[in-house]
């Protein structure tokens, strides 16, 4: 079988198994658009606390719209209480139309770990497995996981969690290959998730040091996985998933595309468009004051690696509206 293909999750057919990973701060409803027009087989929301759904928290509810370009679309929960995580995913599907709910239980910040929520689950699988449990048992959509390696090099018990995650119920599961107390450093160790991808007969998505198609089909050769998961690689970049189809399918026309390694990067015309599209996206979705204010390290990400991106950027951030951005984006 070739690296890049369809895919089922439960009842849910994907049309590629290439995947924007959730990422807090990032993956909101415009830039995940952007990564569903480049052809992410499927979206990811930012993790959303079940108790901030419980309480109706405005804010969350605003992590939850999603967009009519998404065509495959998981919502992220994160929690600890098996009943409350449950009863939240059945509220949403109530109110909301996704198609897959996964559960956060890799998210390294202290402030989620120490309320024993995202990565300090993998240190109690017992606890995750009843919370994947309760929560399949009252949802009808597919559940799936999002779990690292281990919680530290001391206990890399991946192998486990999968195993205890596939017999509670969960459709898939997701793992990047680094421990809690790697956070982002590091190597993503793939010899883990090929152990994991071993052990389980559910698909399972590999995350970690995906930056290319080159990277994804090292990875598939390494660990036979069933799909990939992109995050950081696709800041700056929602077009990693277009060029990842593109050579999947040994296109040859790449006109509007210069090598960068070797994967496909925009010229910097694309780039400044791109620039442009994004920020009027966040500010219909976020209102001018806030949209070009969070456009700005969207726009460090974009123009990183660039000739006097720094100047640049040092530009943008004293921008403050829509005008103002697309003058400067005009005089270069």
């Amino acid at each position: 079988m070739e690296p890049i293909h369809s895919l089922k999750i439960g009842d849910v057919q994907l049309d590629n198994n290439v995947i924007l990973a959730p990422m807090a701060g990032v993956t909101d409803l415009p830039f995940r658009t952007l990564c569903a027009r480049s052809g992410a087989g499927m979206t990811c929301t930012e993790m959303v606390s079940a108790k901030a759904i419980y309480y109706n928290n405005k804010k969350t509810y605003e992590l939850l719209k999603l967009s009519e370009e998404e065509p495959i679309i998981s919502v992220q929960l994160f929690g600890h209480e098996p009943e409350l995580m449950a009863d939240m995913a059945t509220r949403i599907e109530e109110e909301i139309n996704y198609d897959i709910l996964d559960i956060n239980m890799g998210c390294p910040v202290p402030k989620v770990v120490n309320n024993e929520e995202g990565s300090a689950l993998m240190k109690n699988p017992l606890l995750a497995g009843r919370i994947v449990e309760e929560t399949v048992s009252k949802t009808n959509r597919p559940v799936t996981v999002k779990i690292r390696i281990g919680f530290d090099d001391e206990h890399i018990n991946a192998v486990e969690m999968a195993h205890v995650l596939e017999e509670s119920g969960a459709s898939a599961i997701a793992v990047h290959g680094r421990t809690r107390e790697q956070y982002y450093s590091g190597e993503a160790n793939w010899d883990v998730i090929a152990d994991v991808k071993a052990h389980t007969t559910i698909p399972i998505i590999g995350n970690g040091d995906l930056t290319c198609f080159s990277d994804i089909c090292e990875m598939y050769n390494q660990t036979k996985v069933d799909g990939y998961m992109i995050g950081r690689a696709a800041r700056g970049n929602p077009w990693i998933f277009e060029g990842v189809l593109r050579e999947a399918e040994e296109v040859s026309d790449k006109s509007d595309m210069v090598t960068n390694g070797n994967d496909y990067k925009p010229t910097w015309s694309s780039i400044k468009e791109m620039i442009l599209t994004h920020a009027k996206m966040l500010v219909d979705y976020k209102g001018e004051y806030i949209g070009i204010r969070e456009m700005r390290k969207h726009t460090a990400w974009y123009t990183a690696g660039f000739p006097h991106s720094a100047t640049f950027r040092g530009k943008v951030n004293e921008v403050e509206s829509l005008e103002e951005l697309a003058e400067l984006l005009g005089s270069i």
